[in-house]
């Protein structure tokens, strides 16, 4: 593998600017780094827009490749193509996620379920680039390069800013959604409401099915009906989870920290299936409860092209966006907080064109 000495003195590079944690646990700031020139089938992407994930939060704090640029939910107009591109144009608007590579060859690729690639998916940021070694740097910056098989066309009708969440907790929620029939006769549970839960509540209400959200919050029953819920009830309140038994055909847990999940595998149906998105450290369910009705504890990936580009066209179809703040490159690391705290209605998206290059260091 070479290093990225060798890389700097044997390959053209593109000279971009982001915002990086330089070490673990450190706060964002403004930095220089390159990235590569094009490949024959690479767009190069200016950003405009790019959602900020839990995930990102995570990697900061997390054993990561330092330093480290966030952000894989993109959206951004293609500024140069590759010589054998033909599916963009420069101009044309474009979204990237959190996959931008793949072996290609294993039978989930070919299948188009890149996520679960048997030899590991290239993530947007903090891999390892499988062609030339290098380190992937993410989407707080003001360019990304990128395989042009993993990038999409934004859906018509709807405003860039929010279009940029449905790379990552978009296609997160609706690839169990479609992969467990989620329709019209079906009852279907959401835990949560966040960033995850609200875009599957929208899903789950379009695609037909009766919706109930739990939540731990009074505050955001009101908001889970604005969005399409059914009924919203507090999951806290023994007496109205106790009247859930048995009546779930699928329940979508987005929650990420350890909560108690009897209740919600008490509350499926025969062959009902409980999927955790969250994947919580600690797992809190008493196994005999999927015995008790032959009851399926699952999860689920991200999401991979063909499910991505299906997700983009309904959403473009229903006219579905994710709820989003934008706010300033400045604001980052006071966003972070306030998505650690739950305060966030639903996800937030930096605003690229607020982003300031690294001041210039003069001898």
């Amino acid at each position: 593998m070479p290093s990225n000495t060798s890389l700097e003195r044997n390959q053209s590079l593109r000279c971009c600017y982001g915002l990086a944690a330089l070490g673990q646990g450190d706060r964002l700031v403004s930095w220089a780094f390159d990235r590569r020139e094009l490949r024959p089938n690479d767009i190069a992407v200016k950003i405009q827009f790019c959602g900020v994930c839990h995930s990102d939060l995570h990697a900061i704090r997390g054993k990561s490749r330092f330093p480290l640029v966030p952000g894989h939910e993109m959206v951004g107009e293609v500024t140069a193509i590759g010589a054998d591109v033909t599916k963009f144009r420069i101009g044309d608007a474009v979204v990237v996620g959190t996959i931008i590579d793949s072996c290609r060859h294993c039978p989930p690729c070919i299948s188009h379920l890149e996520q679960y690639c048997r030899e590991g998916v290239t993530n947007t940021y903090d891999s390892i680039d499988r062609h030339d070694g290098s380190i992937t740097r993410g989407g707080y910056s003001n360019e990304y390069v990128v395989d042009t098989d993993f990038a999409y066309h934004i859906p018509s009708g709807l405003d860039p800013a929010s279009v940029a969440p449905l790379l990552c907790a978009g296609v997160t929620t609706w690839s169990p959604l479609r992969h467990w029939d989620v329709g019209p006769g079906k009852t279907v549970g959401i835990v949560g409401l966040g960033g995850l839960g609200h875009m599957a509540v929208k899903f789950a209400h379009a695609l037909g099915a009766h919706v109930v959200l739990f939540s731990t919050s009074a505050g955001k029953l009101a908001d889970a009906k604005a969005l399409g819920a059914n009924e919203a009830i507090v999951s806290t309140d023994e007496a109205q989870m106790a009247g859930q038994a048995s009546r779930f055909d699928f329940i979508l847990d987005t929650v990420s920290s350890r909560h108690p999940l009897n209740p919600y595998l008490r509350s499926l149906k025969l062959d009902g299936t409980l999927c955790c998105l969250g994947i919580p450290a600690d797992m809190d369910f008493s196994p005999v409860f999927l015995t008790m009705g032959r009851r399926r504890l699952a999860s689920s990936g991200v999401g991979g092209t063909r499910e991505t580009q299906e997700m983009l066209d309904f959403c473009s179809q229903h006219n579905i966006s994710a709820d989003v703040e934008i706010i300033s490159a400045a604001d980052i690391d006071d966003g972070f907080e306030r998505l650690e705290r739950g305060e966030v209605r639903y996800r937030l998206v930096i605003d690229m064109s607020t982003l300031e290059a690294p001041a210039k260091v003069t001898a």
